[in-house]
């Protein structure tokens, strides 16, 4: 059985795209450009949240822990703690929900030097996520995107996204389609941290509120999905779980660079959905 011609689907929406999705029972999988290394923008929030539950299974920290975010030292960002004007206290676990929930900078920021980007990076290597690293903070993005193009947001010149550190693979933070489905999988399967903490990331991850890429394939009260995206200028993703009513759950990561450096493209957010449920109605049938 010939599997879905993703290259086509993709050029149709103006865009580069890659893809892998793996049936987390069956270990039956399809791919396209797999093992491509990556930036996965904001899609590093979901290891960082991985090692913050860790920790907490450990005792090394209290996801509870109350802290202050000031107004004055915060990352920039258009959600969550990011684009509010006064002094935040919340709990570690609170802050950890923004940044998936709403992919909130300031929250993400706070937690990474917490935990420690080192520790992050261990225990991916620990899993045999060999690619995957978080290297860069979200304001370390954001500050050389406008270093490299001189000016700041938005970022539209295809010569200054040429010379952009961020979308480096061995500069910024990277992965692979493979890869990141691999850690959706270790979530799902309770390997990466205690089965109490592996279902409060499930959780989690299915109170992301942006419906328009992966969900977007999956319109249907019964079927259940969870993700992270991730958004640079042309640069699309989002990774994450689907799971259907028959108890059938699939890893899936979709990452996107268009031809277009244009703000607003819905056919490049939609493909993500599309690519999605063709590679997932593949590995059901």
């Amino acid at each position: 059985m010939s599997g879905p011609d993703f290259e086509a689907l993709f050029r149709v929406a103006g865009v580069t795209g890659w893809l892998h999705a793996a049936d987390l029972d069956t270990g039956r999988e399809i791919g396209h450009g797999a093992d491509e290394p990556l930036p996965i923008a904001s899609m590093f929030k979901v290891p960082l949240l991985a090692e913050l539950c860790r920790q907490a299974d450990a005792g090394l920290l209290d996801p509870a822990e109350r802290v202050t975010v000031p107004a004055g030292d915060r990352s920039s960002g258009p959600t969550g703690i990011s684009a509010m004007l006064d002094d935040v206290t919340m709990s570690l676990r609170d802050l950890a929900y923004l940044m998936i929930a709403v992919s909130d900078n300031a929250s993400a920021d706070v937690l990474l030097r917490r935990v420690g980007r080192e520790a992050v990076n261990a225990m991916l290597a620990s899993y045999g996520l060999d690619v995957t690293r978080v290297r860069r903070s979200s304001q370390e993005i954001n500050d050389s995107m406008a270093a490299d193009a001189g000016h700041g947001w938005p970022y539209q010149d295809p010569d200054e996204l040429s010379r952009m550190r961020a979308f480096d693979p061995a500069w910024g933070n990277t992965s692979t389609p493979r890869e990141m489905a691999r850690l959706s999988g270790l979530i799902w399967r309770d390997e990466i941290a205690s089965a109490a903490s592996c279902a409060w990331m499930r959780g989690v991850l299915n109170m992301q509120v942006w419906p328009h890429r992966l969900a977007s394939g999956f319109p249907y009260d019964d079927v259940a999905v969870s993700g992270k995206t991730g958004t640079l200028p042309t640069l699309r993703t989002e990774s994450g779980v689907v799971e259907y009513p028959d108890g059938g759950r699939y890893a899936v990561a979709v990452f996107t660079r268009s031809f277009s450096t244009a703000l607003n493209q819905p056919r490049a957010d939609a493909v993500i959905g599309t690519a999605a449920r063709m590679a997932v109605d593949h590995l059901r049938r």
